[in-house]
């Protein structure tokens, strides 16, 4: 009788493609897959721990597998593994603050998700399941994480998706090379290491003979896609696209433009940094990349960019914004900011009002400062009180939604192509997945197809097709 798996999926995009691997090697595996966790022999719980309220979200879900456990005499032999970001991150701590989990693995081990299983069953363990490599190495079989990460995804690697059918997200790259003195996520992830060009066009042409209508490429730096495979020096974090020098993100999205299909691609997690004005013209001639661009500006003061380690300055990303919108016509711009950040004063907070106001992106949000364990900024002094960081959060919150309002209602009367994302909901370009808003369009219109519709109205940050 095969072993029955349930996962429970925090945190990002990023994250949920970690997840879709750990699937797909169960079902090669010849296992069984539940998506109610009642019913589950293994309960996989893939955490995330960006910021203290994910880290939060993912404790309160692997202590409420345990005590669901706990309190169901049928669930009583259940095991539950904790994988992700947050089993990365406290590779140490956590087998002693968390004796109720059953195993621990790192996101070096999603592909060996299966032996770990066999090996907590009881089963013969073909794969040589081993203990953690490095200096936190036991024999407890609760350790499996590599604290070193080095995996990158293939285009091979097994994997069952958990979007529908018609979008998908692909990870072109893993790691990050930047040091930003807010984030994490290189000290979980590791170093940047991209894919091969070809890995990721092959899977994008698979995706697309089974149907996919959007494309979404994610990493956790998009722009530096390519650049750490170029001979010779590595560049510098902060150098700008340059396809003369190898494989990049301009030479990956002009191979993807000439897949045949019809089908959006769409760039998200893009650095300030890397852009150049071969990637604009990139974007503006390759009909398929969806005039949409994700990318964090996070401040526009020099101060807190610098105090950031952003490696850019308030005239840098200005100059860039407006070559942006210049060479790329029709262009939606998503954007995000951090605010609170230790030592940001007043006027450095009414400098990115007014930058707000002048730029007007057409997707934006905010986020207050997390003091987060592990980072730099944890260490610098003027850490702003909490209510001052909620309230200039709240102020640039308004700022942003008065721009979304006045954004939408210039849209009214224009004619725009929509993916139906399900019965009376679409999305247009401007709109990723999960992230932004919709368009409510006549239920009528089938799912997971491209639609043509006028815009009639608004409501909040969602449009209305005319009827």
């Amino acid at each position: 009788m095969s072993t029955t798996v349930g996962l429970v999926s925090l945190g990002c995009a990023k994250n949920l493609i970690d997840s879709e691997v750990m699937v797909g090697h169960l079902a090669q595996a010849g296992m069984a897959l539940t998506p109610d966790p009642e019913l589950a022999d293994v309960l996989i719980v893939n955490t995330c721990s960006f910021i203290d309220m994910a880290k939060q979200e993912s404790i309160d879900a692997v202590f409420g597998a345990v005590n669901a456990r706990n309190e169901d005499p049928d669930r009583a032999k259940q095991k539950i593994i904790v994988a992700g970001c947050l089993s990365q991150r406290f590779a140490k701590e956590l087998p002693g603050l968390m004796p109720e989990v059953d195993a621990f693995i790192g996101l070096d081990q999603i592909t060996r998700v299966a032996p770990i299983i066999e090996n907590l069953m009881g089963k013969p363990n073909a794969a040589g399941v081993g203990k953690t490599e490095g200096p936190a190495a036991t024999d407890d079989p609760r350790d499996f994480v590599t604290l070193k990460p080095r995996y990158v995804p293939d285009y091979t690697t097994p994997r069952f998706r958990l979007t529908p059918p018609h979008f998908a997200y692909v990870k072109i790259a893993e790691g990050c090379n930047h040091t930003c003195t807010f984030c994490i996520i290189p000290k979980i992830r590791g170093q940047h290491r991209s894919r091969t060009q070809e890995s990721v066009v092959r899977e994008v042409e698979e995706l697309v003979k089974s149907g996919v209508k959007e494309i979404n490429l994610i990493s956790q730096d998009t722009t530096y896609f390519g650049m750490d495979r170029w001979e010779g020096k590595r560049p510098n974090p902060s150098s700008p696209v340059d396809s003369s020098r190898g494989e990049s993100l301009t030479t990956l999205l002009r191979e993807i433009n000439k897949i045949e299909g019809d089908f959006w691609v769409r760039l998200l997690y893009t650095h300030p940094a890397h852009w150049s004005d071969e990637l604009i013209q990139t974007i503006a001639e390759c009909d398929k990349v969806a005039k949409y661009v994700d990318i964090p500006l996070q401040h526009i003061s020099d101060r807190m960019l610098t105090a950031m380690k952003r490696v850019t300055s308030g005239d840098y990303i200005r100059d860039l914004l407006r070559r942006m919108r210049a060479g790329i016509p029709g262009l939606g711009i998503r954007t995000t900011f951090i605010v609170g950040f230790p030592g940001e004063t007043e006027e450095d907070f009414d400098e990115l009002l007014e930058f707000i106001d002048e730029f007007r992106f057409e997707r934006a949000g905010v986020f207050q400062y997390s003091k987060e364990e592990g980072t730099r900024a944890m260490k610098m002094p003027g850490h702003l009180h909490h209510m001052t960081r909620k309230s200039r959060w709240s102020r640039a919150m308004a700022a942003l939604q008065k721009i979304a309002g006045e954004t939408n209602q210039a849209q009214i009367g224009k004619d725009v192509r929509v993916l139906v994302e399900q019965p009376g909901v679409a999305r247009t370009q401007w709109d990723a997945p999960e992230i932004d808003g919709s368009v409510m369009v006549d239920e009528s219109l089938p799912v997971g197809e491209f639609a043509d519709i006028t815009i009639g109205d608004w409501r909040g940050y969602d449009l209305v097709a005319a009827r």
